[in-house]
């Protein structure tokens, strides 16, 4: 009887410190998401004062803190190694209001970055389309991207690419005249590349 009660402890005991072991990391969980969006808020905060050099460094903590959200894989669960696996396993631990919330926070942080870097003295234009395709993956129909990611390929050389996603955002906002004064801009520009490739070939 001594034996069985004695297993018995150590079952439950065992199940308890999971299940703690769970909360911790459910709470772990939790502490990262509201850091991610304290920092997003502290960038806004920045950018509003003009700081962008500040505001940027924001931002990429807040999407570090997002990055982070995996816990360590417990002990003897199956398929639970780093990586995509551990992200799963987080993802899952998340409820849907902190998916929400940690899907929103990101698109805000990517979204704010692409708003930045092209206020900057040295444009980079292959991180701003990086942002702006990164919010275009998950909201197809963000204006500020699709004209952004238009402004990135325009300064890159790609102007069909840049005019695809210009004449996408016009779709969205007909009358914007910036949208539509980029649109003349590239439009101008590859009637300059099609006359010199006819020149060319005379």
């Amino acid at each position: 009887m001594e034996l069985a009660a004695s297993g018995a402890s150590l079952v439950l005991g065992t199940g308890g410190g999971g299940c703690r072991a769970r909360c911790a990391a459910a709470a772990e969980l939790e502490a990262k998401l509201q850091r991610a969006v304290e920092f997003k808020a502290e960038g806004h905060c920045c950018y509003k004062q003009k700081k962008l050099r500040e505001a940027i460094g924001k931002y990429h903590r807040a999407l570090l803190q997002l990055k982070g959200l995996e816990p360590p894989a417990a002990e003897g669960e199956v398929g639970v190694s780093a990586g995509k696996g551990s992200s799963l396993v987080a993802w899952c631990r998340l409820s849907a209001k902190q998916r929400e919330q940690a899907d929103s926070t990101e698109m805000e942080c990517y979204d704010s970055l692409t708003a930045c870097l092209l206020q900057s003295e040295l444009v980079n234009y292959e991180r701003v389309r990086e942002y702006c395709l990164k919010v275009l993956a998950k909201e197809k129909g963000n204006f500020k991207a699709m004209y952004r990611a238009g402004i990135a390929f325009y300064h890159l050389g790609d102007c069909d690419k840049a005019l695809l996603y210009l004449k996408e955002a016009k779709c969205h906002q007909p009358t914007d005249t910036n949208v539509l004064r980029y649109i003349q801009l590239t439009e101008m520009k590859i009637s300059r590349c099609h006359q010199r490739e006819k020149e060319e070939t005379a």
